[in-house]
This record gives structure tokens, C-alpha cells and sequence, in this order.
């Protein structure tokens, strides 16, 4: 079925107003829309790990959470949480005691996902469970002050590794968490980001949740507390952070890679990095090399997805 924005946007939204995320924040937008790609006959279980959206949605006796069966778990177990209650409808499916359509979606940051999580996100996906995983990225603990995740930019930084005489910011580069889905071997892994009419994002929700078995998305989302930009500014940063193709947009079905945006003129990474407090340490004069180092990086992680692209198609062919 062809994207439609008008009817996209026309579907009750699951996650409502009255939360207390940050104004700005990339996530509540993004999950929104990712939930928006549900059928609206279908059920949906929800496992959200610890985090900024967790905490700030579901407030006893209050909940943003809007027809689905919501489930808090902690950091290190939404994957195990949510295998737990797919096998459980699966058998009581089988037992004819449910016959409605039930989806089973988990939610963290990148601090739950990337680190804590990963075993158990690792699990969930060698074992084959019918679950789509989302990640909302928005690079480092946010929910408890800045810390820095494996998620976190080369150089960035957070208060845990912080710029200054000592240390130029983060001093490893960024674990790369969809590429290590994709050795998961998954019907369908996927990045995407707020990104244009928010078509990229709806899509790929869809194919994520209606795909049958263990699907991942991994969602671009910025923070300005973390990050340090002006609340009114997200749309520019997801912008940005794509043309600069400091992220990337793209699937793997089944293996094989598409790129869904290719930018016809790809920006430099400081045009990125310049709009956020936590980069400006690397434009004092003599910091010059970071931006460099960083812009290598990207064009690597690029070219790669250029390859993987051609040979992955080119084997479709033959």
C-alpha cells in the first residue's frame, strides 16, 4: 500500500499529549509515528526499558500509553520481558483462547539496547521471537545526567568523558548496533530518523512490525538537554545529521542492503557538529584533527553501505 501522509497522520495516536518529555526531544515524535504504522484492529504489547521514555510517559496514576498493553521493565530485560509474553499468546493462540491479531513492539535508548540490554536483545533475536526491537538513540544516559553509552560520538562530550585538557571528549569511536542486528541474520533490520514527511519512518515501522519473526529499527533521536541545542531546532538536526550521512538511512531484507536517501550533495560532518554544545569543543583552534578524524569515519561507514549495497543487489540478480 502506498505512503500516505494525510492518512498516516489521521490514525489515533498510541502515544499521547500530557507526558513530560523535554520539548525538542526526537523521541515521542518518533515512537508516535512508529506506532501509527500499527493496523488500527490490531493489539499491541509494549515492553519499555527503564529511560527517559519510560519515566516520563508513565507516571503513576497517569499514562501517555493509548491502546496498548504497556509493560515497564528494567534496563537490562525488555527483550526477555517481551519473549516472555509473545510465546505465551503464541501458545494460547494455539489453544484457540485468542484469536485477535496481537503485535509485540520493545522500546529502549541506546543505554538500555547497546549496553545493558544487549544480551538480552541478542537473545531475543537468535531465538526467532515474532517481536520488532526499537531503539531510540539519542547517544548516552540521558535519564541520569549525560553519561556516555557506547552509543555515544567519537569526541563527544558527556560528563563522563568529558573535553577538556585531560581527554578531547570520548575517546572510542561509536558501537555500530545495526550493523551488528544485521549479523543476527533478521528478516529485516533497519535505521531511520524524522526525516522529511515522515514517510522513511512510517514505512520501515511497517515492514518492521508486519515482517514475521525478529525485526530491529534503530531511530535517530536527538536530545537537547544532552546534546545542547535549542528545543526549536530538531527538525535542522535530523536534517543535518542525514545529509551529512552522519546517519545514514537504510534497511536489510533478508540481506540484502537498500539505501533510502542518497544526498545529491553530501555535507561535510561540521555542519552537523556545530549545532550542538557538546561538539564545540572540537573547533577550538588546534582541535582541528577530531573534525577530521570524524569526517573519515563517516565516509568509511558510508562507502561501506555504497558496497554492501552493490554486492548484496548484484547477488539478487544472479
Amino acid at each position: 500500500m502506498a505512503y500516505s501522509l494525510k492518512e498516516a497522520v489521521a490514525k489515533e495516536s498510541r502515544l499521547v499529549s500530557g507526558h513530560r518529555m523535554c520539548a525538542g526531544c526526537g523521541a515521542p515524535p518518533a515512537i508516535r509515528n512508529i506506532l501509527r504504522a500499527l493496523k488500527e484492529e490490531d493489539n499491541a504489547v509494549v515492553s519499555c526499558a527503564t529511560g527517559c521514555l519510560e519515566v516520563s510517559t508513565c507516571i503513576y496514576p497517569y499514562t501517555s500509553w493509548k491502546n496498548v498493553s504497556f509493560i515497564h521493565t528494567a534496563f537490562e530485560c525488555a527483550s526477555a520481558t517481551l519473549s516472555g509474553a509473545e510465546k505465551t499468546y503464541q501458545a494460547l493462540k494455539r489453544a484457540g483462547k485468542v484469536n485477535k491479531t496481537t503485535k509485540f513492539i520493545a522500546i529502549g535508548g541506546d543505554g538500555g539496547t547497546l549496553d545493558i540490554g544487549l544480551q538480552s536483545l541478542s537473545g531475543a533475536m537468535e531465538r526467532g521471537h515474532d517481536i520488532t526491537y526499537i531503539c531510540y538513540d539519542n547517544g548516552a544516559y540521558m535519564n541520569t545526567g549525560t553519561q556516555r553509552s557506547s552509543a555515544t560520538p567519537h569526541f563527544a562530550d558527556t560528563t563522563t568523558s568529558p573535553a577538556g585538557k585531560v581527554t578531547p571528549g570520548k575517546l572510542q569511536k561509536r558501537k555500530d548496533l545495526t550493523e551488528i542486528m544485521i549479523k543476527h541474520n533478521l528478516p529485516y533490520v533497519a535505521q531511520t530518523a524524522l526525516f522529511g514527511n515522515l514517510q522513511d519512518i512510517y514505512t520501515k515501522a511497517e515492514k518492521a512490525i508486519y515482517t514475521e519473526g525478529p525485526t530491529f529499527i534503530s531511530v535517530f533521536s536527538p536530545c537537547p538537554r544532552g546534546w545542547g541545542y535549542p528545543s526549536e531546532d530538531l527538525a535542522e538536526i535530523e536534517r543535518l545529521a542525514v545529509m551529512t550521512c552522519f546517519w545514514p538511512l537504510y534497511e536489510v531484507v533478508d540481506g540484502v542492503y537498500k539505501i533510502n536517501f542518497k544526498p545529491g550533495k553530501k555535507l561535510p560532518v561540521e555542519e552537523f557538529l556545530k549545532t550542538q554544545k557538546r561538539f564545540k569543543h572540537m573547533f577550538k583552534p588546534g582541535n582541528e584533527w577530531m573534525i577530521e578524524e570524524l569526517q573519515k569515519e563517516i565516509d568509511k561507514k558510508w562507502n561501506y553501505l555504497l558496497m554492501m549495497e552493490e554486492i548484496t543487489n548484484k547477488k539478487v540478480e544472479e
